[in-house]
């Protein structure tokens, strides 16, 4: 996989502004939120994007939508979006693969 910005993030190249950390993921704040909250939980294991997971992954993927999950409800949401954007034509911009957690607001559907 191609080195990304979360890639430099999770290695603290770059700031954040960090909710959450464990030994599988990080969670920060999107630097271009689209709600009050807007939150991403990316895997410290470099997966492009959903497509490209491997089975292996399994229990990396449910682990990132239950934090997704804890960060929405620190967050003080009762209600959120989870979106996970798979390839450009999805509007993925960054090819390592995460989970946006969106709410603070009411949200419409459909999303786009």
């Amino acid at each position: 996989m191609a080195e990304t910005v979360f890639s430099k993030i999770i290695r603290r190249e770059i700031p954040a502004d960090v909710l959450y950390e464990d030994e599988h993921c990080l969670a920060f704040r999107d630097v271009s939120p689209q709600a009050p909250v807007h939150v991403l939980v990316v895997p410290k294991e470099p997966i492009e994007s959903l497509a490209t997971a491997p089975a292996e992954s399994a229990a990396l993927l449910g682990h990132l939508l239950l934090k997704a999950a804890h960060v929405a409800r620190r967050e003080k949401l009762e209600g959120w979006r989870t979106v996970i954007n798979t390839g450009a034509e999805a509007g993925q911009t960054v090819f390592h693969l995460h989970v946006h957690v969106i709410g603070g607001r009411p949200l419409t559907w459909p999303p786009g």
